[in-house]
């Protein structure tokens, strides 16, 4: 196999891995909470808000994910001498990170 098409991997401590998650899992009621509020025909502006509020969680999600590939992959990758191809992969990330 081509390290392109290695998975790359991040180990995470348990205490972030448990954070993620819970927020992860907050996002995923808070969407079922939508689905509720179209079968009920909730107001659209409610439906909205609701919608606007996951965004934002997932924002921070992907902000606290981008900051620790920062901190750990890209600095690893620097002080290893890739840093190159660390800061392209960054930019790449930035470029979609900032389509959302």
């Amino acid at each position: 196999m081509s390290t392109s098409e290695e998975t790359k991997t991040t180990h995470r401590s348990t205490k972030d891995k448990d954070q993620l998650i819970t927020r992860l899992k907050r996002i995923e009621g808070q969407v079922r909470g939508i689905q509720n509020m179209i079968e009920n025909d909730r107001y659209c502006v409610d439906i909205l808000t609701q919608i606007s509020a996951i965004n934002a969680a997932m924002n921070k999600v992907g902000l606290h994910l981008l900051e620790k590939h920062t901190q750990h992959c890209v600095s690893d990758a620097i002080k290893d001498g890739d840093a190159d191809e660390a800061i392209r992969e960054l930019m790449e990330v930035f470029e979609r990170f900032s389509k959302s």
